[in-house]
């Protein structure tokens, strides 16, 4: 049996965060389903063979979190692998990203860097590839 692992991602401004990862990071949006208010329901953004799921936070989500419900907004982390993590990171650096660690050699094998997006989520860009 096989599976798939797809991180879903929830952003307090889901429109920017799709703007932030295709233009920033590298992503395609290869679907965004908008909701009342321009709220962003669901959208799937390909990066490579990966993808993540971006929606919108709703405001009285806010409190639900705050009462131990579902996580809010920039709570999330995500690795992904790239070919060249020090040339992403130079893409990264060029839109202002905030790089919270920089580009080095890491003792598992590879290169990787990491990030906090526009809202906090934490992405790391790694040649390091469990998979090979």
């Amino acid at each position: 049996m096989s599976s798939t692992i797809i991180p879903t991602l929830r952003y307090r401004d889901a429109q920017a965060a799709i703007e932030y990862l295709q233009n920033v990071l590298g992503f395609e949006a290869v679907m965004v389903v908008e909701g009342e208010g321009g709220i962003i329901e669901h959208a799937q953004l390909r990066h490579g063979t990966g993808m993540v799921m971006v929606s919108s936070i709703q405001d009285n989500e806010y409190q639900q979190a705050a009462d131990g419900g579902r996580d809010p907004a920039g709570s999330g982390a995500t690795y992904v692998v790239v070919e060249d993590p020090y040339g992403h990171a130079d893409k990264a650096r060029s839109f202002g990203a905030n790089i919270i660690m920089e580009p080095e050699e890491q003792d598992y094998g590879g290169a990787a860097y990491t990030l906090k997006d526009h809202e906090g989520n934490v992405w790391s860009f790694g040649s390091y590839n469990p998979w090979s």
